[in-house]
């Protein structure tokens, strides 16, 4: 690629992410509000319904994890006296992990970890807490249990991985960090195989408490989707909390089982004005997006799945950032939120889940309530390149390509 070309795709702030080794992506699995299995999560994408409920206890709508997730979550936890003691982060994250690494046929070991989350252990650290306020005291495994890095050692053991395990919390765009940092430990040749993703476990009342002090939540009112995310004639914001866990395995080279390849990476995070700043540009998308894409023509992008919370600014923000980086080849735009919440940490793996689901199928999930908004152009009947967005409170950006395998 000549010096002229990195200059009319790059600008000076934004370093071309070129992938030297192809990345496979050879399993994906997740839990959440839509079932246990690709195949139930997929039969719910394709309909129109959302798993957004009122709960009267938590006074607020939320995506709740579907029962059979539930119900195995229930039997890991009696499998022996160790995770009766763990935080449902943690063992949401285990369930996701041995779907994948069975569909993936790792059985070995030889593989590192980077599993993160938002929040951590928020219903531990929540009942730990209530416990010392009325006692003044605290049990021993509290420390332990609650800690961020819990969820990728517990799951290293659980998996008896050689690897390294890594976890972090990016706010809501963990879950695509982890991808990134897998990618950098591929390519780097110090690993060749990564199990990558997050899991949350948010739905307590403290949580709750804290996005509705933000103002981030609907009201209580007979909507059919409580969650507007993408909705352009959105008055208030619409943020619906969900939970659920998504691990995907990652592989160098070409492997006979690849389902999709991720094809570029970018990041970028923005100069903070207050604690959840994001410009109304999208200026951190604009540079993951552009480094994401690298050379590709942006017109050859069929699709993007954005991160869209359902928040009035941060939907805008996307939604700009994305005509600034395709103009006039503005890809289909979608999001799962109007339909599982936003399962913060988790999120972005959500989302990639979707991507490569659609690749599969060969069929673009839309929006709903967004249908009779103007596309910029009718794709081909083809899905061959999907862009994956995430973003976190801070203006920390993430974009993955995927391609159809």
């Amino acid at each position: 690629m000549s010096t002229l070309s990195r200059k009319r795709i790059f600008n000076r702030s934004i370093r071309p992410q070129y992938l030297k080794t192809p990345i496979a992506i050879t399993a994906i699995a997740t839990i959440s509000p839509l079932g246990l299995t690709q195949e139930e999560q997929w039969t719910a994408y394709t309909n129109n319904k959302t798993a957004i409920v009122w709960d009267a206890k938590l006074n607020a709508y939320i995506a709740p994890l579907h029962q059979d997730a539930i119900r195995e979550i229930a039997n890991i936890r009696e499998e022996n006296s160790h995770y009766k003691r763990l935080d449902a982060s943690v063992l949401y994250g285990i369930l996701a992990a041995r779907k994948a690494l069975k569909i993936a046929g790792w059985s070995d070991g030889d593989f590192g970890i980077n599993v993160g989350s938002s929040r951590g252990a928020t219903q531990l650290f929540e009942s730990y807490y209530d416990d010392f306020k009325v006692q003044g005291t605290t049990q021993t495994l509290a420390s332990p249990t609650t800690t961020s890095g819990n969820i990728s050692s517990w799951l290293a053991h659980d998996l008896k991985s050689n690897g390294p395990d890594i976890s972090h919390s990016i706010t809501c765009s963990t879950a695509l960090h982890a991808v990134l940092n897998g990618v950098a430990w591929l390519q780097s040749g110090m690993a060749t195989r990564f199990l990558v993703g997050g899991t949350e476990a948010a739905l307590t009342p403290f949580t709750i408490a804290q996005v509705k002090a933000m103002k981030l939540t609907p009201k209580q009112q007979p909507k059919t989707y409580p969650c507007k995310a993408l909705a352009p004639d959105k008055i208030r914001n619409t943020m619906v909390l969900g939970e659920g866990a998504g691990m995907a395995c990652l592989e160098t080279g070409t492997p006979d089982n690849a389902i999709a390849y991720i094809t570029g990476i970018g990041y970028a995070t923005e100069i903070l004005e207050h604690s959840v700043s994001l410009s109304s540009t999208g200026d951190c998308f604009q540079k993951s997006m552009r480094m994401a894409l690298g050379d590709l023509d942006p017109s050859a992008v069929d699709a993007i799945v954005m991160h869209a919370p359902g928040t009035i600014k941060g939907d805008a923000a996307e939604i700009a950032a994305i005509a600034t980086v395709f103009k006039s080849h503005k890809p289909l735009l979608t999001t799962n939120k109007w339909k599982v919440g936003h399962t913060f940490g988790a999120s972005g793996i959500l989302s990639v889940e979707l991507a490569v689901q659609m690749l599969k199928h060969q069929k673009f999930i839309d929006v709903p309530y967004t249908r009779s908004v103007e596309q910029s152009h009718v794709k081909s009947e083809v899905l061959r390149y999907i862009l994956v967005n995430a973003v976190g409170f801070g203006g920390n950006a993430v974009s993955v390509l995927v391609r159809k395998a």
